[in-house]
């Protein structure tokens, strides 16, 4: 969909769409002037699902939700190339003449450090030059003493350090999913909560959190949620949280909750009572928790 005017293009992944990748769109937003758009040229599948299934990563974020996050973050407008081995084995003249002049109408291309595309990784910024593009290089963005990845983004939620997530992503990671029948025995401890079906995309380490969460209309919720096996009562694997404050009936909508904080790992405790007297505690300690948060920008996006 070539762009009159020309199209400031920011290629990339874009799993997890953290701070890193925000600099990429305020520099692309910097370099657009009068009417040319700010194009944001991501993949699907992720390039390592194709190249490298097994050392492939958990995904932060599904092909929607970084849509989602990018027009929300001041795309234009935001390409998604289906990546196979064929598309990774195009020279990288031709992803130049093809993709980005032919198919996006590009006049500059902003990207990070060491870019490099085509067959065999041959393209690089020079190339783009050569090529008569404007070509931006933006630095890496660092924070708590290193450069923000999704990399290490992945790592803090596999250990449960979901505030250092916030803080590289800028906002709280979240999840997707159907709210599903569950057992229902949290409303025999009144602590009714709602099971969700989750999207693929990677969960905190297994825990107690604080979650943020928004349906369908935008109606904002804040509640408790576990994440694990429930060892006390045996249930078996789930993602269920309990909100404050609610009454209705959840069933068959969509929700995406937000993880702020990691109140405790999970626990077996000795008996019902052991567990509803802790799960109290919990939603005491979240309320305190999403209180102080909701002042911290990256709260939520």
């Amino acid at each position: 969909m070539t762009k009159q005017g020309g199209a400031i293009v920011a290629p990339g992944n874009y799993d997890g769409v953290h701070l890193g990748h925000r600099a990429l769109l305020d520099a692309a937003r910097e370099e657009a002037t009068g009417d040319e758009r700010v194009t944001v040229l991501t993949f699907d599948p992720h390039p390592s699902i194709v190249l490298a299934p097994l050392r492939a990563p958990a995904l932060l974020t599904t092909i929607e939700r970084r849509r989602a996050l990018l027009e929300k973050l001041g795309a234009d407008a935001v390409e998604v190339a289906h990546f196979d081995r064929a598309f990774a084995a195009q020279p990288a003249d031709r992803f130049v003449s093809d993709v980005l002049l032919g198919r996006l109408g590009a006049r500059a291309v902003v990207v990070g450090p060491d870019f490099r595309f085509g067959k065999g990784r041959e393209g690089s910024v020079e190339t783009l030059r050569a090529a008569g593009l404007t070509a931006l290089e933006v630095a890496p963005v660092e924070r708590d003493g290193a450069v923000v990845s999704s990399t290490r983004i992945r790592g803090a939620l596999r250990e449960g350090r979901v505030e250092d997530a916030c803080r590289w992503l800028g906002r709280v990671h979240d999840v997707g999913g159907e709210v599903v029948m569950g057992d229902q025995r949290g409303r025999t401890i009144g602590f009714p909560t709602a099971n969700l079906a989750c999207e693929p995309v990677l969960l905190p380490a297994d825990g107690v959190y604080s979650v943020v969460a928004r349906g369908e209309s935008g109606e904002l919720l804040r509640g408790v949620a576990n994440l694990g096996v429930r060892p006390t009562m045996e249930a078996g694997r789930s993602v269920e949280a309990h909100f404050f404050d609610f009454e209705g009936d959840l069933y068959g909508r969509t929700l995406r909750v937000g993880f702020v904080t990691r109140l405790r790992g999970e626990q077996r405790f000795d008996g019902l009572d052991a567990l509803k007297a802790q799960i109290a505690l919990d939603a005491q300690r979240a309320r305190v928790d999403l209180e102080a948060a909701a002042e911290r920008s990256w709260a939520w996006v």
